[in-house]
C-alpha cells in the first residue's frame, strides 16, 4: 500500500486495524490466562502496573494464497509483536475500546488510564501499521485475518493521537473490504472480551 494513503503520527501513535465493535468494551478483573511465564511491570509515577509479556502460543504461522510479495509466514519482527499482543491481552481490563461503525469501515478509540499500558497500545498499533503497508501478514491461522490482509492494499488509515491512547479513521471503497474492516472489529471486541480463549478460534468471513 503506498505510504501517501497513510499518516502515521511521529509522536508515538499509529494505527492498527479496526479496534471495537459499537460501543465501549472494558473488560473486567485479570485480563485472560497467561501462555506462559510472565512478570509483573513497574507502571509510570502514581500508576498501576501491569502484567509482563508471557511467552508461548503465537498467533499461527501463514497460508499461501496472498499476492507477491504478501507472504504470511514469520517474520523477524513476529516474536516481538506477539509479546505486544500478549501484554495487552493479560491487562485486557485497564483497555476501553469504542468504535462506530460507518458505511465504508469503522472510526475507532481505544484508550487506558495505566501510564504503563500506553506506550504497549501505542507500539502494537504502529506494528500493526507497518504489517499492513509492507505486506507482513499476522495471525494467518485465521481466515478473516488472512481475507483482511490479502486485500490491505484497499485500506485506507488515518490516526490521531489522544492522551491516553489513540483514534483511527478506517475504511474503503470496495464494498467487501470496508465488511471485512467491520468483521475485524468485532473480532477484536471478542478478543478483549474473552482473552485468549477467542485468541484460539477461527472466524469465518461473514458475506
Amino acid at each position: 500500500m503506498q505510504s501517501s494513503r497513510r499518516k502515521f503520527l511521529k509522536t508515538s501513535a499509529a494505527t492498527a486495524l479496526p479496534l471495537v465493535t459499537t460501543g465501549i468494551v472494558a473488560a473486567q478483573g485479570r485480563g485472560g490466562r497467561a501462555a506462559g511465564p510472565g512478570r509483573n511491570g513497574q507502571g509510570g509515577p502514581g500508576g498501576p502496573g501491569i502484567q509482563g509479556n508471557p511467552q508461548g502460543a503465537g498467533a499461527g504461522r501463514g497460508q499461501g494464497g496472498l499476492p507477491p510479495g504478501r507472504g504470511g509466514g514469520q517474520d523477524a519482527g513476529m516474536n516481538a509483536d506477539q509479546q505486544l499482543i500478549h501484554t495487552l491481552l493479560e491487562n485486557r481490563g485497564a483497555i476501553r475500546r469504542q468504535v462506530n461503525k460507518l458505511l465504508n469501515g469503522v472510526e475507532t478509540l481505544t484508550e487506558t488510564d495505566n501510564n504503563a499500558l500506553r506506550p504497549v497500545l501505542v507500539r502494537h498499533v504502529a506494528a500493526m501499521q507497518h504489517r499492513v503497508e509492507e505486506g507482513r501478514p499476522i495471525h494467518m491461522r485465521d481466515p478473516l485475518f488472512r481475507e483482511l490482509f490479502r486485500n490491505a492494499d484497499r485500506i485506507r488509515m488515518d490516526v490521531q493521537a489522544t492522551p491516553k491512547g489513540v483514534r483511527v479513521l478506517e475504511t474503503s471503497d470496495d464494498p467487501h473490504v470496508a465488511s471485512l474492516i467491520q468483521q475485524h472489529a468485532e473480532v477484536v471486541s471478542l478478543f478483549i472480551r474473552n482473552g485468549y480463549d477467542e485468541v484460539r478460534k477461527n472466524h469465518a468471513v461473514q458475506a
